[in-house]
């Protein structure tokens, strides 16, 4: 089967997200792994929190942090609870957690749906409540839950779903028993064909695909991969397009690994289709162009919007033709509503400059017959007013990020008579040819 023939059988059957109370909107915090995988303590951790709050970037809405694995002890306790590693954390859990949030910033667990986590640290397999109940006592309120050690089929007599679902269900019983709000639950597994048809039935959010690496390539090849997937993005419904990879990395890039446009082009996509804005890499020594991208606050707020769920979507693919996958060409012109006007992203996914045109009624949200007010999330200006077309320049890999509003209607006398000329009649019924 096709990717459109699997897109269209998609969005005939998606069904309703799950709303329990938690995770309407895209979950903004830090992550452990991509910057210190396993090389992490309470020390290393904290400094990360402490740049957050320094930066700004906790004032934007980056109020969380997940620890990624490798946090206890790998063998648990006598009665087969997860233990807190001492030498990483000395104060104890509790005294971190604590420290945390009064930096405002929430504390969130890492957990696996197997006998052990990826590197090798209890996993969660036939200890569901047990290992809620201990996160909840730690003053963690999210979970991160990946996908590695996982019994036989034998043992499970489930596929991924129903293992999955084990841990949806402790998560409800754990809230029905101590009376707090249910973790919020996001899947660390991929897999487009299968977690679109089920991700929703019982998670806030799931990964679309592999592990991220802080190159172009990668970049492409998810926003690619997107193209296919938008659809699943709501509130309570977010598609996880994986930890993002804006900051500094050691290689003297103010960016790391990615050009300064190849970066905006990251987190606008990001932002744009409503993932999960996770920073990954180390901030302690983040540039001013670090904290510019990833505190975005017109792209944060699209992000965040409080009343429309909804990511853009590709109106035209630009490079190739429409519904094409392509992991180093993905779909150039996007679209969608918010509350604060109509938004486009238009990407340069070429190695060289590029001429980049669309004819405005190409997205559904815009009105033919009237002229718009461009503001450029960028540059953070109101600069033009568009009628019917835009035409701009791009850098190789490079974004423009726009919103639109209606400035009344277009200027009179404008020839053809309809940004799609072919469309148009004349009220005899005879077609208008120019």
């Amino acid at each position: 089967m096709s990717r459109y023939a699997i897109l269209t059988t998609l969005l005939l059957g998606t069904g309703s997200a799950l709303n329990n109370g938690v995770g309407k909107l895209p979950k903004m915090g830090y992550d452990t792994f991509n910057a210190f995988a396993c090389n992490y303590n309470a020390t290393s951790a904290l400094a990360q929190a402490q740049a957050m709050v320094d930066s700004g970037l906790v004032e934007a809405g980056y109020n969380s942090m997940i620890l990624d694995d490798c946090y206890t002890l790998k063998n648990r306790s006598s009665n087969g609870t997860m233990v807190a590693d001492p030498s990483k954390f000395p104060n104890g859990m509790k005294n971190f957690t604590a420290t945390l949030k009064s930096m405002g910033i929430s504390a969130n667990a890492y957990g696996d749906n197997g006998y052990e986590t990826c590197a090798g640290y209890p996993g969660s397999y036939g200890h569901e409540v047990q290992d809620l109940l201990t996160w909840q006592d730690w003053g963690f309120n999210y979970l991160k839950y990946d996908n590695c050690y996982i019994p036989f089929d034998n043992i499970t007599q489930q596929n991924m779903y129903g293992r999955y679902q084990r841990m949806s269900n402790a998560i409800a019983e754990v809230s029905a028993m101590t009376g707090q709000p249910p973790f919020e639950f996001s899947l660390c597994e991929w897999g487009w064909e299968q977690v679109y048809l089920w991700g929703p039935r019982i998670a806030q959010a799931w990964r679309i695909n592999g592990d991220i690496k802080p190159w172009w390539s990668s970049i492409a090849s998810i926003i690619d991969q997107a193209s296919f997937s938008y659809f699943a993005n709501n509130f309570y419904s977010h598609n996880d397009m994986d930890i993002m990879e804006v900051g500094n990395t050691g290689q003297g890039n103010p960016v790391g690994n990615l050009t300064y446009d190849e970066a905006k082009s990251h987190f606008t996509a990001w932002t744009l289709l409503k993932s999960p804005l996770i920073i990954g890499t180390d901030l302690t020594n983040a540039t001013n162009e670090t904290i510019e991208i990833l505190g975005n606050k017109d792209l944060i707020k699209i992000n965040q919007d409080p009343n429309v769920g909804e990511s853009i979507a590709p109106f035209r693919w630009g490079v190739n033709p429409d519904f094409t996958s392509n992991a180093s060409h993905p779909a150039e012109y996007w679209s969608g509503n918010s509350s604060y006007g109509v938004v486009f992203m238009v990407l340069n996914t070429q190695d060289t400059e590029a001429q980049m045109f669309f004819n405005l009624t190409e997205s559904w949200a815009i009105q033919a017959g009237r002229q718009y007010s461009v503001y450029d999330m960028w540059s953070h200006t109101q600069n033009r007013t568009a009628v019917r077309n835009m035409t701009f320049s791009l850098p190789a890999h490079g974004v423009a990020a726009l919103l639109l509003n209606d400035a009344g209607e277009e200027p009179d006398g404008l020839f053809p008579y309809c940004g799609f000329f072919y469309q148009c009649a004349f009220p005899n019924g005879t077609y208008s040819t120019n």
